[in-house]
């Protein structure tokens, strides 16, 4: 865990599992598509859409956000669609060292692995990761491999809107399309584009820096 702080993890977990499954099932239409990028070469729009869009307290947690667990535990009790409350460090956790599915072993390892990672990792170090192994389409993963995809132009040059519109597909990346958004996609997009406006551009960035890990 500790190497993973300057070592980049070349594939996930969820990578492996999606690509098994797609050969499994003799599914052509998967094309795998992934390329590491620094966080200096992605575009601060990014980080900050995604901050904005799946957890606004990225940086005054410890990797759990109580209120909004406790929030998703009283609107599952009324709803039979299931609400989650998943921080960013908690995705890294089950993207990078776990499989799919919901189960108590699961969910305890998640937990496991997210105090790891946040007492070895610094702040900017677990959005360098989620921006690198985040699915943002069917088989492409990464916001490098994203931007080209989507947009036709490396991840550095992404814009506010179209940072929006990746964040905006992250909750199921391979039903919402970021090519052609939907009306529900457009909706997000433009609930997450005041929020980050709410939120601050460089400010908030130069929050995540200044940020440290338990171990630092």
């Amino acid at each position: 865990m500790a190497l993973l702080r300057w070592i980049n993890p070349p594939y996930s977990a969820f990578m492996a599992e999606t690509q098994l499954t797609a050969w499994s099932n003799h599914d052509r239409t998967y094309v795998f598509r992934h390329r590491w990028a620094d966080l200096n070469q992605i575009s601060p729009n990014l980080p900050l859409a995604v901050v904005a869009s799946e957890d606004q307290k990225f940086t005054a947690h410890w990797g759990f956000d109580v209120e909004a667990i406790e929030k998703a535990y009283e609107m599952n009790q009324h709803s039979h669609r299931v609400h989650g409350a998943s921080t960013i460090s908690q995705q890294v956790a089950k993207n990078l060292f776990l499989w799919s599915g919901r189960s108590y072993l699961r969910k305890g390892l998640e937990a496991y692995f997210t105090v790891l990672i946040e007492a070895c990792w610094p702040k900017r170090r677990i959005i360098e990761i989620y921006l690198n192994i985040a699915e943002f389409g069917y088989g492409t993963y990464g916001a490098e491999a994203a931007a080209e995809r989507f947009f036709h132009k490396p991840a550095a040059k992404l814009t506010r809107a179209d940072s929006a519109v990746l964040a905006a597909v992250l909750p199921n990346p391979q039903r919402l399309n970021a090519t052609a958004p939907s009306a529900y996609v457009q909706q997000r997009r433009d609930w997450i584009l005041g929020q980050m406006q709410a939120l601050g551009g460089a400010e908030m960035l130069e929050e995540i820096d200044a940020y440290p890990s338990r171990g630092r």
